[in-house]
């Protein structure tokens, strides 16, 4: 199957809740080649609302991919990825674990609940952005992704 090619602005939900990562990562969206929207929420409970469309978020978008840190108040990535597995109308949204965890555990336990990438954030800006540029290119340039449902 060959990728698409999508003609349309990608939507992308961070669920992070370091301001300093958002910022980082908005900056490095900023430069890149396909046109994209970031949607930012700074928890897990808020990552679950955005997804299911409930109470403020009601009508968002369906993201097409989900930028997801592990280490999150009120629910933690992992939660929240289990949920949106759990889930059969979020299950197929990609998910990439972006995070400082470089724990070994983390990282089993993160594809072991089924996401599909699991990068540890670099702690240098140039290398940082260069991550987020990566996982740009890659998702919306070389995979085929599966329609919004």
């Amino acid at each position: 199957m060959k990728p698409q090619t999508i003609s349309r602005p990608i939507n992308i939900l961070l669920a992070e809740d370091s301001p300093t990562d958002v910022m980082l990562t908005r900056e490095a969206l900023a430069h890149a080649k396909v046109l994209n929207i970031l949607h930012v929420v700074e928890n897990g409970v808020e990552a679950i609302e955005f997804l299911r469309r409930e109470g403020p978020y009601a009508g968002v978008p369906r993201p097409d991919l989900v930028l997801l840190d592990l280490n999150m108040p009120r629910k933690n990535g992992h939660e929240v990825l289990a949920e949106i597995k759990a889930d059969d109308r979020l299950k197929t949204i990609p998910i990439v674990i972006l995070t400082t965890s470089r724990n070994e555990s983390d990282l089993m336990k993160a594809y072991g609940s089924h996401a599909n990438c699991y990068i540890a954030k670099p702690v240098d800006f140039e290398a940082f952005a260069e991550v987020v540029r990566s996982i740009e290119n890659f998702w919306f340039t070389v995979v085929a992704l599966p329609p919004a449902a």
